[in-house]
C-alpha cells in the first residue's frame, strides 16, 4: 500500500514535472515589465462602445464552424475596396497554397507583403481581411499577398507554418505579374497570423535566408502555453476573444496544456508555434501593434522586451481601449485607420512602399 501510494506520488510528480518543463516552458515574468501606452485615453471612444456591441451579438461559443467561417468571410464581400483582388498559387518545394493579391493602380510589384490572416487558426481567409490587406496596399503602394493557409482541424497546426514559409520564399521570386524577384518585402499578419508572422522571421534567421525588411505583429499571439497573466485579467474587456477563451479558463492550466499537447502535436511552448519562447536576437525591424486591454496583450509586450534585451530592433504601439485586431474594424473605427497609418510609416521608413503614395490624413477617415 505504502509502494503503490509512493508510485502514484511519483508519477504524479513526474507528470507535473513534465507539463511544468516541456509543455508550460520558460517562466516568462521576467519580462512582464511595463511599457507606456503609446496612444491612450481615458476611455473607449463612442465608436469602440459600438464594436463592443456589435462583437457581444456576433462573437458567440454556440456558433458552428461553418458559421463562424462564413461569417468571417462576409467581411470582404459586398463592398468596393477600392482596389483590385487577383487570386493566385503559391508553388515552392512541393507545397501549394492559393491565395490572393491585393493590387491597386500604381503598385509596385517588386514591393511585396505577405499577409497572413488571423482567425485562431480555424477560420479566416485572405477574403475575411480583405479590409486589412486593402488598406495597407493603398498606404503603402505595395503588392499585397495573402495565403489561404491550411486550417485547423482539418489539418494539423504544423501545416499552417509550412505554408507561411513556403508562401514567404515564393513571395521573393514571384510577383503579381509572375516570376520576378522581390525588391523589397514585408511580413505582416493579426493574432494567430502574428503568430505565423513572428515564427517566420525567427525561422528565417535560423535557416539563413533572406529576411524581411520589415515585420509587423497586430494583437500578435506569441505564446502558445497561454501563460501571460492578462489572458485572465483582460477577459471581461476582451468581448472577441472572450468566447473563444472562457471555456480553456474553467480547466486548470496543467490539464489545458496537456490537452492543447495533443491537439497540436507538439509542445504548447515549442518555439515553432510559441515565437516569445525562441531565441530573439538577430530579427529585422519589428513593429508590435496591441491594445491594453485585449486578452494578448502579456504577449505581446513579453515578446517586445525580450526581443529588445536580445539586442533586436522590436518596438511595440499600443492603443488604450481597442479591441483585439481593431484594424479589421475600419468601416466603424477611426482609431483602425490611424493604427494602419502607422503601420505605413513604419513600412515606409524601411523601404517597404512608395514615397508619398498615399495622403495619411485623408486615410484617417472612416471609408464610407
Amino acid at each position: 500500500m505504502i509502494v503503490s501510494t509512493i508510485s502514484i506520488a511519483a508519477a504524479t510528480g513526474g507528470a507535473f514535472a513534465l507539463t511544468r518543463r516541456y509543455l508550460r516552458g520558460a517562466n516568462l515574468s521576467r519580462w512582464d515589465t511595463p511599457i507606456d501606452t503609446t496612444f491612450a485615453t481615458p476611455e473607449p471612444s463612442k465608436e469602440m462602445v459600438g464594436v463592443n456591441e456589435y462583437l457581444s451579438q456576433e462573437f458567440r461559443f454556440d456558433e458552428t464552424l461553418e458559421a463562424k467561417r462564413a461569417r468571417f468571410d462576409s467581411t470582404g464581400e459586398g463592398r468596393d475596396f477600392g482596389c483590385t483582388f487577383k487570386a493566385d498559387t503559391v508553388e515552392f518545394d512541393g507545397v501549394s497554397v492559393p491565395g490572393e493579391w491585393t493590387l491597386v493602380e500604381g503598385a509596385d510589384p517588386s514591393k511585396r507583403l505577405l499577409y497572413l490572416h488571423g482567425g485562431a487558426f480555424t477560420v479566416g481567409s485572405p477574403k475575411s481581411h480583405r479590409p486589412v490587406t486593402s488598406n495597407l496596399a493603398r498606404r503603402t503602394g505595395c503588392a499585397v499577398f495573402a495565403p489561404d493557409y491550411r486550417l485547423m482541424p482539418e489539418n494539423p497546426r504544423i501545416a499552417s507554418v509550412i505554408d507561411s514559409r513556403a508562401s514567404y520564399q515564393w513571395l521573393l521570386e514571384n510577383g503579381p505579374d509572375g516570376p520576378a524577384a522581390a525588391d523589397k518585402i514585408a511580413v505582416a499578419g493579426d493574432s494567430a497570423g502574428g503568430n505565423l508572422t513572428l515564427a517566420l522571421s525567427n525561422w528565417l534567421r535560423d535557416n539563413g535566408l533572406r529576411k524581411p525588411d520589415a515585420v509587423v505583429g497586430i494583437s500578435p499571439a506569441t505564446d502558445g502555453a497561454a501563460t501571460g497573466n492578462t489572458i485572465r485579467s483582460n477577459y471581461e474587456t476582451d468581448i472577441m476573444l472572450k468566447p473563444l477563451v472562457g471555456m480553456m479558463l474553467k480547466v486548470p492550466h496543467n490539464l489545458l496544456l496537456v490537452g492543447m499537447w495533443r491537439r497540436l502535436g507538439m509542445s504548447p511552448s515549442s518555439p515553432t508555434i510559441s515565437p516569445v519562447h525562441d531565441r530573439l536576437h538577430d530579427l529585422p525591424p519589428t513593429l508590435i501593434h496591441v491594445s491594453t486591454t485585449e486578452m494578448l496583450y502579456d504577449d505581446a509586450t513579453r515578446y517586445t522586451n525580450k526581443a529588445q534585451a536580445a539586442g533586436s530592433p522590436v518596438t511595440m504601439q499600443s492603443w488604450s481601449h481597442m479591441c483585439h485586431v481593431w484594424h479589421i474594424f475600419d468601416q466603424m473605427l477611426p482609431e483602425a485607420h490611424h493604427a494602419m497609418d502607422e503601420i505605413a510609416k513604419f513600412m515606409l521608413a524601411q523601404g517597404v512602399g512608395i514615397e508619398g503614395f498615399a495622403d495619411f490624413e485623408n486615410e484617417k477617415k472612416v471609408a464610407e
